[in-house]
């Protein structure tokens, strides 16, 4: 009987910004090599409700203003399953408009307020008038990590105690141009700003693929069936 690991891809027909599906795919790749399948699921807007305790692991794409603005209203009926996930510090990374939509709202370029699934204590402004655009570097509690941002929202944590930041910028912006912080840590799940994909850097995904396999392993003892 193969083992299949199970990934669920919020939004993957929406959110899927300057290749962000291959977090999904490196992933994929490296429980390969540890003898695992992946199956992913795509929970878009005319999904069924999902039960992400289900799930191995959770992933959250980036996307622009307008396909945030589609999927907000949608993405509210999923907030207790992915509350609950994320509380019991199970695996999720969320990039970009993903790691937006964790917190309260975010405010966009036409100055409405988008409501977020209200998770974690951290909110976006959008700021036209600067872009942060370029590659990145930052450090993290895995070693350097390297990659690309392009994004006018500008995030701030509510609880400092809280949320932790999941590096400190060596170049670029990362969260905002005033913490010099990248990301976002808060139990079991990440939230970033880095594209390119983040996953590129192995040194994060190798972290991410053995949290998925503890994950999978205790769910299957769990519920064996």
């Amino acid at each position: 009987m193969t083992d299949v690991i199970k990934i669920a891809y919020l939004y993957e027909d929406l959110m899927n910004t300057y290749g962000d599906s291959g977090d999904v795919k490196i992933l994929s790749y490296l429980l390969k090599q540890q003898g695992y399948t992946t199956q992913v699921d795509d929970v878009s807007i005319d999904t069924p409700e999902f039960d992400a305790q289900d799930y191995d692991f959770l992933f959250f794409g980036g996307g622009q203003d307008f396909e945030q603005t589609v999927i907000a209203k949608d993405l509210l009926r999923h907030k207790q399953t992915v509350a609950d996930y994320i509380e019991a510090g199970k695996p999720m990374l969320a990039i970009c408009g993903g790691y937006q939509l964790l917190g309260d709202y975010y405010e966009t370029s036409a100055g409405t307020t988008i409501k977020g699934l209200g998770i974690l204590p951290l909110h976006t402004i959008f700021k036209a008038d600067a872009r942060m655009i370029g590659d990145t570097e930052f450090e993290t509690e895995w070693g350097t990590v390297k990659a690309f941002e392009n994004h006018s929202g500008r995030t701030y944590f509510d609880d400092k105690d809280k949320l932790q930041p999941l590096g400190k910028m060596v170049t670029g912006y990362g969260n905002n141009p005033e913490d010099g912080v990248e990301g976002m840590r808060y139990k079991g799940t990440i939230g970033s700003y880095s594209h390119g994909p983040l996953l590129k850097n192995l040194n994060l995904a190798k972290v991410l693929a053995k949290q998925i396999i503890a994950n999978h392993t205790a769910r299957l003892a769990a519920d064996p069936a």
